[in-house]
C-alpha cells in the first residue's frame, strides 16, 4: 500500500480560480485515503502561506467530503500540521439530503473513521438549517466553491478576513 502524503490534522493550500490560496484541514482520512472530510477556511492568501494562522473548527467556512486527488498529486500542497491535533475537536458532522420534489429530507451520518461509509439516515424537516448538503466534491469542485465564496482577490494584496 502506498504511503499517503497527508494525515489527519494536516493543513493544505487550495488554489483559487480568482488567484491566491485558501486553507483546508484534513479532519478524517481512512487508511486507504480516497474520500476525506475537510474543514475549509475563508482567509485568502496571495501565495501558499509559510506561517499558518490559527485555525479553529468553529471558524470553518465549509465542512465537506472530498476526493484526495489534488493532495496525492501535490496540486494542493500540505503546508503544516496543526499543533496539538485532536480529532475530537474536529467532529464528523451530520449532513442533509433533500428531495424538494417530495418535500422530504434526511439527516445522514457517516462513520467517524471513514467519510465514505454511511451509517445512519433519519427523517428531518426539509427546512432544517445548519447542515451542509450531503455531497462528495472532487478537487476541482472544491476549488470552484471556495473561489465563488471568497470572491476576487483584494486589489491591495491584503488578506481577506475569515468569515
Amino acid at each position: 500500500m502506498k504511503k499517503l502524503p497527508y494525515r489527519e490534522g494536516d493543513v493544505f493550500a487550495v488554489p483559487l480560480g480568482s488567484g491566491g490560496f485558501s486553507l483546508g484541514v484534513v479532519a478524517r482520512s481512512p487508511r486507504q485515503g480516497k474520500v476525506l472530510l475537510g474543514y475549509f477556511f475563508g482567509e485568502k492568501f496571495p501565495s501558499v502561506p509559510s506561517d499558518l494562522p490559527t485555525l479553529l473548527p468553529e471558524n470553518a467556512l465549509k465542512v465537506v467530503k472530498f476526493g484526495d486527488l489534488s493532495l496525492m498529486t501535490g496540486e494542493w500542497p500540505v503546508v503544516g500540521h496543526l499543533q496539538n491535533w485532536d480529532r475530537d475537536h474536529w467532529p464528523m458532522p451530520k449532513f442533509i439530503r433533500q428531495d424538494p420534489l417530495r418535500k422530504r429530507a434526511q439527516l445522514v451520518s457517516y462513520s467517524d473513521d471513514d467519510p465514505n461509509q454511511l451509517i445512519a439516515k433519519e427523517p428531518c424537516n426539509i427546512e432544517a438549517a445548519g447542515y451542509e448538503r450531503d455531497s462528495l466534491l472532487g478537487a476541482g469542485s472544491v476549488e470552484l466553491l471556495l473561489t465563488r465564496l471568497l470572491g476576487p482577490a483584494p486589489a491591495d494584496g491584503t488578506r481577506r478576513a475569515e468569515r
